[in-house]
């Protein structure tokens, strides 16, 4: 047992998705802050690569089996979940859900080891469904990881309007990014030079939006008004700046969304303003297009964690979003890394403020760089890990639940 296996439960590349990439990101930092372990991976059927079995599918009601038995087989150390809603929900021959019955069925199933599940949607104000679930995924995990702390206090105030007790075994644990990723101010022209944006006529200002071309995240909002913006940072500072919208779709219900948003960012080339550059946003690539930006904004309009803002946070960028909204809303508040927009107006007056104030951008990064180093950054998070593992592992062997304290 001294050398058993950390065990992945999640999506896994090449899926083009989130979670798939999240959870590759954090078994790299995983693998990195346990050596001595195998960090193996239990995916969906699309899942590939070494130490990777892709047996999960969502095809078959009782898909949890095939997964409880490789379990069973692989004898972890511990069994680290991802979860996402969709993730794990069969649908019978009518398109009805079970409601993840499955996801709690296999937790059941795999009860004799040391479990920790991170689950990645926690809204501050929960539905009836989402709250039961959140209940009965405590109750049957070792130790849940919540990105950020608002998600828990909101529970105390949630489960005793139900007449539940607050779960004791919740630890927070904020959205990893990587340390590696920052670049500095004499690698960009080289970038621009690689990705062939001189050759564009792109200004040496850039204010980006980056990353997948999502309904909830509202390019439209800085599109619609980015002529007038950009006519009043010419008049105030007397430079030019150019919106650059990157990325590419990945869910058909958002291609309408996609095929408008990309319709006027390319009306904006045209007029020699803004550029649209359409790029799948994932690895090096991600990265090295949103380096190329001054400033990113992120205007969503339903987030509660974000696989874009922990890249905005590894490059140390400064960045403006949309307020109150759940994790972006926290970790802007808690880095003190970005400005908050409420309104039209205010996102107007935001980004021009941030394209004008070379020294507030300075200072917005710094913050940032602050934070990676001390809160976001994998290996900070992959010690909290295991950390959680340690307390799941603790509490299989005593048969006492973890208890954490509430945050107030």
């Amino acid at each position: 047992m001294n050398n058993a296996p950390i065990v992945i439960i999640s999506s896994y590349p090449p899926r083009l998705c989130g979670i798939a990439t999240f959870a590759e990101e954090a078994r790299e930092f995983i693998k990195k802050s346990n050596p001595e372990r195998d960090v193996l991976v239990i995916s969906h059927t699309d899942g590939q690569g070494e130490g990777v079995f892709p047996i999960i599918d969502m095809g078959r009601k009782e898909w949890w089996r095939a997964v409880a038995s490789k379990i069973e087989e692989l004898k972890p150390y511990v069994i680290h979940c991802e979860h996402e809603y969709g993730l794990y929900e069969y649908r019978d021959e009518r398109g009805i859900g079970d409601g993840n019955e499955g996801f709690l069925t296999l937790l059941e199933a795999v009860a004799d080891y040391p479990i920790v599940v991170e689950p990645h949607t926690v809204h501050g104000r929960l539905r009836d469904f989402e709250a039961n679930f959140i209940y009965e995924l405590c109750q049957r995990s070792d130790v849940v990881l919540f990105k950020c702390h608002y998600q828990k206090w909101r529970l105390d105030w949630t489960f005793p309007g139900y007449g539940w007790k607050t779960p004791r075994n919740i630890m927070v644990v904020p959205h990893g990014a990587r340390p590696d990723k920052r670049l500095g101010v004499h690698e960009i022209p080289a970038i621009r030079e690689e990705l062939g944006f001189d050759r564009m006529g792109l200004s040496d200002h850039l204010v980006g939006m980056i990353g997948w071309i999502q309904s909830n995240k509202r390019w439209d909002i800085l599109l619609s008004m980015w002529e007038e913006i950009h006519e009043e940072i010419r008049r105030r500072c007397g430079q030019e700046w150019d919106l650059l919208a990157a990325g590419a779709v990945r869910d058909p219900n958002h291609q309408t969304d996609y095929e408008r948003w990309k319709a006027g960012a390319i009306e904006l080339q045209l007029k020699g303003i803004g550029h649209y550059y359409e790029f799948i946003p994932r690895g090096d690539l991600y990265y090295r297009v949103m380096a190329t930006c001054d400033f990113i904004v992120l205007p969503s309009t339903d987030e509660t964690q974000s696989g874009t803002l922990a890249r905005i946070i590894a490059l140390n960028k400064p960045y403006i979003t949309s307020a109150p909204m759940e994790g972006l809303t926290a970790q802007t508040l808690e880095s003190e890394g970005g400005l908050l927009f409420t309104t039209k107006e205010m996102l107007k007056k935001k980004v021009i403020r941030l394209a004008c104030d070379e020294n507030l951008r300075l200072e917005l990064g710094e913050n940032l760089k602050r934070y990676l180093d001390e809160v976001a950054s994998w290996e900070v998070v992959a010690q909290q890990y295991n950390q959680a593992y340690q307390l799941a592992r603790e509490a299989q062997r005593t048969g006492k639940p973890v208890i954490t304290e509430l945050e107030f």
